[in-house]
């Protein structure tokens, strides 16, 4: 069993890390660097940075960010944001990331995940995906949010997956900054209908929620913000936590 991974998040928003709750009510959360050094001495698995309204406000990503936690830190590092075409994506692999992350323009101009799994490799490219509950299912958002596509999130990620998408970033608007867990039916919804890894993403408050999202959602790894933001918990004491509940993963 390949181990599972413990990924603390970095939504940008003016150059800081902010955290909301359900994509809104933002507060601020510190310095993105300082955040980041913390977070890799931490032994975190993976860092994501996600410039939240750079695709709204129909910018380019914070790039000087990007290269300056790059330079800090040691563990694989994915960037997402208003990316919208492949000289965007090579510009922020130049800088330091590892992978990217799509969203919005991965809804508008689909061709752009077969032409960066081509160009980088699917293992570079992850699809973020917005989801919100809608009549029992769940519908695609973009634009940070702001914007609902009228798209089913499971046909749609099925389709990038075809796309050549080599992970799944599932974040739930509903649960997310809510601290009342992952939504373990939209995981599994997922991860049982794609051969792609799944990070869960959006309603960590306790402990047993990690563990849910594996044991119950079949996430292949785990996304958290404000908790690990304001240290409620810590990398290594979740970790300590799973390893001790028989998960797979690297202390």
């Amino acid at each position: 069993m390949l181990a599972k991974r413990l990924i603390p998040c970095l939504d940008i928003d003016k150059g800081r890390v902010v955290k909301g709750t359900k994509f809104l009510q933002i507060r601020d959360a510190g310095d993105p660097v300082e955040n980041a050094v913390l977070y890799d001495k931490d032994r975190a698995d993976e860092l994501v940075f996600l410039d939240i309204t750079a695709s709204h406000e129909k910018r380019d990503i914070m790039i000087n960010v990007v290269r300056k936690i790059a330079k800090k830190i040691f563990i694989p590092f994915t960037v997402g944001g208003g990316l919208r075409n492949i000289q965007d994506i090579t510009n922020i692999l130049r800088a330091g990331a590892d992978k990217v992350s799509i969203n919005t323009q991965a809804v508008i101009a689909p061709e752009l995940i077969k032409e960066s799994s081509r160009k980088f490799g699917s293992q570079c490219v992850v699809v973020a995906v917005d989801a919100k509950r809608k009549n029992g299912q769940w519908e695609v958002y973009i634009h940070g949010g702001r914007t609902p596509t009228g798209m089913d999130v499971v046909a749609w990620i099925k389709k990038c997956e075809r796309l050549g998408a080599g992970e799944i970033l599932l974040t739930s608007m509903d649960q997310d900054g809510t601290k009342s867990g992952y939504d373990t039916e939209l995981l599994k919804a997922v991860s049982t209908t794609v051969n792609i890894p799944v990070i869960a993403s959006g309603g960590a408050g306790k402990l047993e929620h990690f563990y849910e999202a594996i044991v119950k959602g079949g996430a292949d790894a785990i996304l958290a913000a404000s908790l690990f933001h304001f240290r409620e918990f810590t990398i290594p004491q979740v970790k300590q936590y799973l390893k001790k509940r028989d998960i797979e993963i690297r202390l």
